[in-house]
Formats: C-alpha cells, structure tokens, sequence
C-alpha cells in the first residue's frame, strides 16, 4: 500500500503527518511512503531525512495520484479535494462536527475518510492513537509557558539581594490531558497552582501534582459516564460562573480548556469576572474559537488588553508552536491507527468495529458517522464557489489547536464519539487522562 504526505496548507500549520522514525516503522511494516517535498521543513524535518528513512521525495501531484491513503494533519483544502480520486483515503484531524459541509464534500468525491479526532478515547486498545490526547498534552505544556511569558511578575518565589517575590497565582480550568499538562508545568516553573472541574474525582490527579483542587458548593458533581462530564444545566452553569468569578480575582493567571466542537464553547469567565480581576492579570483561552471562548470577548489568536489591564490570550494552534515535538507524537498515533486499519495492503474496513466506527467519516460515497450519517449515497457535485478551509487547530488548536483544540484537538461529543469533559460541563479541548 502506499501511503503519501501532504504539506499542510493551513495558516500557521507547522507540522507534519510523520517524521522519520515513523516513515521507517512503516516502511517495515510493508507500506510505501510518499512524501511531498518540503512536507517537513517547518517542523524542522528535511527531505533528506526523510530519504534517509526510506520514503520516496515527489511533488504534490504525484503524491495525490500515486497515493491510496493521504495523511494529513488537518484538513485538505478544496484544491487537494479535487484532486482526489474515487477510491482514496484520506486521513487527518478533520473536525467533522465542526465542519459537516466538509465530510459531504469528501462522500461526493467517493473518497474514504477518517477522522483522527474521533477516536473512541475510552478503548484501551485506541491509546496508542488518540491525536487529541497527544496533541492536548503539547497545548498544556505550552499554555503555561504563554501564561509565564505574558506575566509581569515572576512565577516561582524569589528571594534575592533586591527583594522577595512572591510566587505567581495559577488556576486552571478543566482537568483532562491538557489541563493536567499546564497544571504539572506551571508547578515545575514555581507556580501556585490551583484547579477546577465539575468531576470531584479529579481531586487525585490534581493533588498529585502539586496543585489544590477547589470545589464549588454551587455546583454538585457532573461525573457522567466513562470517567467525563455531563452537560451542566443552564441554573447549574449560572451557579458555577458566579462562584468561580470569586476564585478568578484572586488569582494571577488563569488558563481554561473546556471546548465543544461546532457549538459555543462554554462561557467560564464573563465580563463581570475579568472586571474583578487585578492588573496585570493573564489569562490563557485554550477554548477560543470562531465560535467564542471560555472568556468573554477572547479570540483565537489574538491577545486583548481589557480596560482594566487584563491579558487575554486566545490560544490558536499551540501544537503548532511545537512542530517538531507534536509531529512526533501525531505520526505515532496516525501509524498505530493506520496498521489497524490496513489488512494484506488494503484498507478493512469494518463498520461493525467499534474503534472503525467512531473514526470513518465517508465511505463508499455516503458520510456514514453515526453523528452526520446521511440516509442515502452523496450525489456527485461541482466545487464549491467558496474554498474548504483549514483548521487553524484548536488545541490549540489545537490546544488546540486547538489547536488549536486546540486545535485544534477537540473531544467529540457524540455519543459514537468521547463523551464530554470538562470544567464547564461540556467536552474539554483534551478530555480524560489516560
């Protein structure tokens, strides 16, 4: 089977599909690897290095026509759509409940899609390929190091010939991967860190690493199935927002996580909170999105200065920040799940397989997830007058991507999907830790 590696085409979007090591592994196991030239280059990865590994250096054309199966690590745009041929696979984070239109573009085109961020998270058998896990835990990561960066004080205790400083005031919201990461990180940078999520149960994993669990006596616990959270009701969400708002203003940074793929994300921080909140206070939206953020008036990739001197960074892709490090991870998972997949050098795919079911988007001419199945084939087409565009990764995008989920990186809330997870209630831009 062959297999081929896009360059990303997405603003912003610095890695790659697979590195190296991954090209290697794969090589043995009997896949053929394409690679287009230049694939690598700002995660730092050359075609050379690739060669070396044993993939084969060819232009974008020949990739798209040699290919069976595309990797990708966000969505193709409407130019690489058409040039797919009936038949192919395309792999990638295709944040399909976000982007529907996108997975009827791909049905109408006969192609065969699979969504890495639909990875049914609660199989153990499906760890060693969950993207949005591999991708939160860079966005956490960096997330406190944008807070520390942003910060005009000092994040550990100082004590110097010039003076004390008092160490920075961190509280993070959610506590899945991501919100762990940035929990464990602002501590190694001498933070004090405390913690929020409506999964009481969470108190280990947060206490573990040094930080302080808070519990609101507004709010009972939203555990739901699977070790996520269930959706908060709109008095339990007024409840929570309006006790948090007494934590947040104590507090030097913040950084929030909860996100909702193709809604809203939930609003943690409102207006009246950030009012509340000291000068020279920081706060890290990893949820922010074109839909809103978890802070009133955030946007991804963009910092504001509120009036009363509160940063408020909108995350945008984080993974992307980390090219190198979160290209590594992803080509780990986009390979373990690809040799599931792929049976004597032909994809088999199995509908009836949990795992299979959770991440085909399109088959065989029909968007078949259970979230956006259509009841009959897709009718074949013309191009969109308007271009598909690519993620710019909520993790951060990413996380998000997110990102970025970011994310881009953002747990699927249907039910063929990961259940929510999250500070607010709803899905986390990282979900549970394994």
């Amino acid at each position: 089977m062959k297999v081929a590696v896009l360059r990303e085409t997405a603003s912003g979007e610095r890695r790659v599909a697979l590195v190296p090591e991954a090209v290697a592994k794969l090589q043995a196991a009997g896949f053929e690897v394409l690679l287009q030239s230049g694939a690598g280059d700002g995660a730092w990865l050359t075609d050379d290095s690739f060669a070396e590994a044993g993939a084969s250096i060819v232009d974008r054309a020949e990739a798209l026509a040699a290919a069976d199966v595309l990797l990708m690590v966000g969505k193709p745009d409407e130019a690489t759509i058409s040039g797919l041929r009936k038949g192919q696979a395309i792999v990638g984070l295709l944040a399909p409940l976000t982007d529907p239109a996108l997975a009827t573009r791909l049905a109408q085109a006969g192609v065969t899609a699979i969504s890495m961020d639909m990875i049914p998270r609660t199989l153990p058998r499906a760890q060693s390929m969950d993207a949005l896990s591999s991708q939160a835990n860079i966005a956490g990561y960096k997330a406190a190091l944008v807070a520390a960066a942003a910060y005009g004080r000092f994040f550990p205790l100082l004590i110097t010939a010039a003076g004390t400083a008092r160490p920075a005031k961190v509280l993070v919201l959610g506590t899945g991967v991501a919100g762990l990461q940035a929990i464990g990180t602002a501590r190694r940078l001498g933070a004090v860190v405390s913690a929020y999520d409506v999964r009481p149960e969470t108190r280990a994993e947060v206490e573990s690493l040094g930080g302080t669990f808070i519990e609101l006596t507004s709010v009972g616990s939203a555990a739901g199935a699977g070790g996520y959270a269930r959706a908060l009701t709109e008095e339990e969400r007024q409840a929570q927002q309006d006790e948090l708002a007494g934590h947040i203003a104590a507090q030097d940074v913040v950084i929030t996580t909860a996100q909702v793929p193709g809604r809203r994300p939930p609003l943690l921080i409102t207006s009246h909170a950030l009012k509340a909140m000291t000068p020279g206070s920081v706060i890290v939206d990893m949820g922010a999105s074109e839909l809103g953020g978890n802070v009133a008036g955030s946007r991804p990739g963009e910092t504001i200065v509120t009036e009363n001197g509160v940063t408020v960074i909108g995350a945008g892709s984080l993974p992307s920040t980390m090219p190198t490090a979160a290209s590594a991870m992803y080509a780990r998972n986009v390979s373990a799940l690809l040799q599931y997949l792929v049976k004597d050098g032909a994809l088999a795919i199995d509908r009836d397989d949990d795992l299979q079911a959770g991440v085909l988007i399109t088959h065989d001419g029909r968007v078949v997830h259970p979230a956006l199945a259509d009841p009959a084939p897709a009718e074949p087409a013309a191009a969109p007058a308007e271009p598909a565009t690519a993620p710019a990764d909520s993790a951060a995008a990413p996380v998000d991507s997110a990102a970025a989920p970011a994310d881009s990186e953002t747990a699927p809330v249907d039910s063929a999907a990961a259940p929510a997870d999250s500070a607010g209630g709803t899905a986390d831009v990282d979900g549970p830790a394994h």
